[in-house]
């Protein structure tokens, strides 16, 4: 028992992104709010932060940190949208996310996964996943 605790506490600490990763994390989710013609409310909303640094990262000025929670949304939008690219072939591949769907109650994917949060983007992830085949 005291082996097992004391694997757990020498795991090596995961290192928080340094300022090239979170430059390419930065760039990435503005290629995607790009491709889904996000307004900067909904990928500020989508991202996790405020519009103001948003408009940084869009600018490519940003030089804060990402928490878990931000790192956690970009690794769903990321994995959604190459989800997205498997799925789809044609105008859908980008524009699914802002199309209104019978299947959320006539929201669109982003109202619901803005309203919901990571719960609503893991969901929405394992849903793009299911219809690929790939859950």
């Amino acid at each position: 028992m005291a082996d097992a605790a004391l694997a757990r506490d020498d795991a090596p600490a995961i290192a928080p992104p340094g300022a090239d990763e979170r430059a390419a994390i930065a760039k990435a989710l503005v290629r995607i709010a790009g491709y889904w013609n996000l307004t900067n409310e909904e990928a500020a909303a989508l991202a996790g932060v405020n519009v103001r640094t948003w408009s940084r990262m869009k600018d490519g000025s940003f030089r804060g940190t990402l928490n878990q929670d931000q790192m956690m949304r970009a690794s769903l939008l990321v994995g959604l949208f190459k989800g997205l690219g498997l799925l789809f072939n044609g105008p859908l591949t980008h524009g699914w996310p802002k199309a209104a769907n019978a299947g959320f109650g006539g929201r669109t994917p982003v109202q619901v996964m803005i309203e919901g949060g990571i719960p609503a983007m893991v969901r929405m992830r394992n849903h793009i996943d299911a219809l690929r085949g790939g859950a």
